[in-house]
């Protein structure tokens, strides 16, 4: 029977496998005498190479053998962690990935590079720079051999691997792992074949066979679980060393066949306690012990089995691996849900049925806790994301003769993955700009009385409904002066602009604009953070830039926890409905007509001594009708600044459905998308910082003109 293997769960391991590899070497980098990350990285190349053979990887599981051979004799001593080792095998993970790629039908992966990767491996091992016989494994101070006990002589292992019933799906053979430890030494194995059912009850998609294995070898543990690596959750597996002088002196110690039927899991332990109970019995009669002293003996086995079993209960895995296809059909579900929940608001409310209005409100609860739990399920940490860029700043600081040490904070902080799959782009824009431009070099640092290493800190932290995002270096800071003379020669401004600092920040984001003074491969040619501000808008966040001359600058991103749902703040002009994020609105006051007069014609208000500008709503777009006597004003922080935004009636507090708008309306950017009403009519969501900017331009461009 042939069976097709599914190989996507091997190359969504693989993948994750290479991004905690990159993440261990970088480690490793910082501490190369760690042996548990030496053994980190060797046991994910050791899982990505045994997975990449049983799946039809051949390329993979070739290559990816070359750095395990290396990192084994790293994980024995043989040979040290040095930067050309971490430099090399950042190389082959980068390659490993190409080859993933180049199998799910991307560019073929650059075999020239492949083979000047494994030259540079095979050049450090001890044969090639002696020139002959292997060196002595090095020892290093304070550490136990890793693999114990000594491989100078052969010892019995007694093996027991019982493999999932279902182990089969994953495209796993157990008699493929079974020959691999036919290859470490002498090997004995013993099927158990009790969980065999009647031949008509035969599945043969089921494996119903264990095997307990006795291997004779010069080897330590390690090398044994190193086989069983990729599938050990997966099976059941015990290692326990058989020694000849150990069993003797087990037997000599009294060791009894109880015991041993115990530790091979033959026999549960309250099985044997109840066996015991009557030589405890006849031993207290005897007067040898007491009972006291026969209960605590038996109290202490139950102790330690309890404790290892929460041990076990604790490492078992509970995620479950789910497309994130899957999850954002369940958030469209979840939205449509919430707009069906609001028409049936709606409905009872007209129809003024009791029963049914109790109904709508058990209905909109359970329909807010299904929305949270889905939209929570979405939310992922950004330390993943932050990981990445240890990477970016190595090489690109390595580039340019800087010494940067990259500082993140703020792992733990949630964003939904529709945010942070975006987020990407953007934040390595900002962070070569920070190792190109902000961060000196060792030498002018000396010069400036700083430290020889710069630091470009990452830093995650929630702030209402949004999340902050800072990127800050302690370089040399934005130069207003500077920024302002480029722009005029840009054609961006006028000699006769006056800019505050803040203005002149914001120039680094217009196209075209650079000040770097020469083109380079990481930046000059005025392409980053334009793209910068456009992308991070499209995700309805805004960007902020504050800088020090000569002690650093920080650029704050601003985004929403999601893209999906949103609560908002339904408002009415005329008949048209819109609606304002809830989380940048503060406060609602009336518009008086006395207050317009008072104002002399200036779109301005005095809310408790402060004067607040703001906008008119049915002025902006141009909406028919009359304005009512008293109007109302939505007062919301848009850039750190308060705004008023005029409308004609506040509904309330609305829960939004976030729609994406079709293509006649890709150009009006002051709308950031679109939402059902509950009587089937559609409210625009306003962008308040879109708005408010376009606003100020044209109110800047109407003065030149006068």
């Amino acid at each position: 029977m042939n069976v097709e293997i599914d190989t996507s769960a091997f190359t969504e391991e693989a993948y994750e496998l290479l991004s905690e590899l990159e993440d261990s070497l970088l480690e490793l980098e910082a501490s190369p005498g760690d042996q548990e990350l030496i053994s980190r990285v060797f046991r994910a190349m050791h899982t990505i190479k045994g997975s990449g053979a049983m799946f039809g990887f051949d390329a993979v599981a070739e290559f990816t053998h070359e750095v395990e051979t290396v990192f084994d004799m790293a994980r024995n001593g043989t040979i040290p962690v040095t930067k050309q080792l971490i430099d090399l095998t950042l190389a082959a993970r980068d390659h490993i990935r190409a080859l993933l790629d180049a199998a799910a039908g991307g560019e073929p992966a650059d075999q020239v590079n492949a083979n000047r990767i494994i030259g540079g491996l095979r050049s450090l091992s001890p044969d090639k720079k002696s020139g002959g016989g292997a060196a002595a494994p090095a020892s290093t101070p304070g550490k136990a051999p890793v693999n114990t006990p000594s491989a100078d002589e052969p010892h019995i292992f007694r093996i027991r691997f019982i493999p999932n019933p279902d182990i089969f799906a994953t495209g796993t053979n157990p008699l493929l792992l079974l020959n691999e430890l036919r290859e470490l030494g002498e090997c004995r194995a013993v099927a158990i074949t009790e969980k065999l059912p009647d031949f008509y009850d035969l599945d043969a998609e089921v494996c119903y066979t264990g095997w307990e294995i006795f291997l004779t070898a010069k080897i330590g543990e390690n090398a044994i679980r190193d086989v069983f690596i990729f599938v050990e959750d997966e099976c059941e597996l015990n290692i326990r060393l058989l020694d000849r002088d150990q069993m003797i002196r087990d037997q000599e110690d009294g060791k009894k066949l109880g015991q041993i039927l115990v530790e091979r899991g033959d026999v549960q332990q309250n099985d044997l306690e109840r066996a015991l109970l009557p030589l405890g019995d006849r031993l207290v009669k005897a007067g040898v012990i007491s009972q006291d002293r026969v209960r605590a003996a038996l109290t202490e086995q139950q102790v330690i089995q309890e404790k290892h079993d929460k041990k076990k209960t604790a490492e078992t895995a509970t995620s479950v691996r789910v497309p994130s296809e899957k999850l954002d059909s369940l958030v469209d579900l979840v939205g449509e849900l919430v707009t069906m929940q609001a028409r049936l608001n709606q409905t009872a409310g007209s129809i003024g049925d009791h029963t049914l209005q109790l109904i709508a409100e058990e209905v909109e609860r359970l329909t807010a806790e299904l929305r949270d739990n889905t939209m929570s399920i979405r939310m992922l940490t950004i330390d993943t994301t932050f990981n990445k860029f240890k990477r970016l700043v190595r090489d690109l600081s390595t580039e340019l003769g800087k010494e940067i040490e990259l500082i993140t904070a703020g792992g733990e902080t949630e964003l939904d993955k529709t945010v942070i799959d975006q987020l990407n782009d953007p934040l390595v824009h900002i962070i070569r700009n920070s190792i190109d431009h902000g961060v000196e070099s060792p030498d002018l640092r000396r010069a400036c009385g700083k430290n020889p290493t710069g630091k470009i800190t990452l830093s995650a932290i929630h702030s209402g409904a949004s999340v902050l995002i800072r990127v800050q270096d302690d370089g040399a800071g934005l130069d207003a002066q500077r920024l302002r003379a480029k722009g005029i020669e840009k054609g961006l401004l006028s000699p006769d602009d006056e800019l505050t600092e803040k203005e002149a920040f914001q120039l680094i984001f217009a196209a075209g604009f650079s000040t770097a003074a020469k083109i380079t491969n990481v930046s000059g040619r005025g392409v980053g953070m334009d793209v910068v501000r456009r992308s991070i808008e499209g995700l309805r966040g805004s960007i902020d830039v504050t800088s020090t001359l000569g002690k650093g600058t920080t650029i704050t991103l601003k985004l929403p926890l999601t893209l999906a749902i949103i609560e908002g703040l339904l408002v009415m002009v005329e008949k048209e409905y819109f609606v304002l994020p809830l989380a940048a609105v503060e406060e609602c006051v009336e518009l008086s007509r006395e207050d317009v007069q008072k104002a002399h014609g200036r779109h301005v208000i005095n809310v408790r001594g402060e004067i607040i500008p703001y906008i008119r709503i049915r002025d902006r777009f141009e909406i028919a009708g009359t304005a009512p006597d008293i109007e109302q004003i939505v007062i919301s922080e848009v850039d750190e600044k308060r705004i008023g935004f005029v409308v004609d009636k506040v509904v309330g507090q609305h829960q939004t459905v976030i729609k994406t708008l079709g293509k006649n309306f890709q150009h009006s950017e002051e709308f950031s998308g679109a939402t059902i009403l509950g009587n089937g009519g559609v409210a625009l969501i306003l962008d308040l910082t879109k708005m408010v900017r376009y606003v100020e331009e044209e109110e800047i461009r109407e003065l030149d003109v006068q």
